[in-house]
């Protein structure tokens, strides 16, 4: 069974269309993780706050606690949220 006792706050700027958002998305929810996902392409406000965190619009991007990564990278989420890869 899944350890949903993670405190860090998991958000994920994403788009409907890209497919590694989709793969980061899943991923979460195998592992019984809670996230808030912010569309992009339609939340200006969120895209403006996703730009001045990152310096670009690529997505995704994943905000695991303080912890700022973009792409989807399982391993290293893995290892902020001390669960298995």
């Amino acid at each position: 069974m899944p350890d949903t006792t993670n405190t860090k706050k998991i958000e994920i700027f994403s788009t409907t269309t890209c497919h590694f958002c989709s793969l980061a998305k899943d991923w979460f929810k195998e592992k019984g993780l809670t996230y808030t996902e912010y569309n992009v392409a339609t939340d200006i406000d969120k895209r403006k706050e996703m730009v001045e965190m990152t310096g670009q619009l690529g997505v995704p991007v994943i905000r695991i606690g303080e912890e700022v990564l973009i792409g989807y990278n399982p391993s290293k989420m893995a290892e902020i949220l001390s669960v298995n890869a």
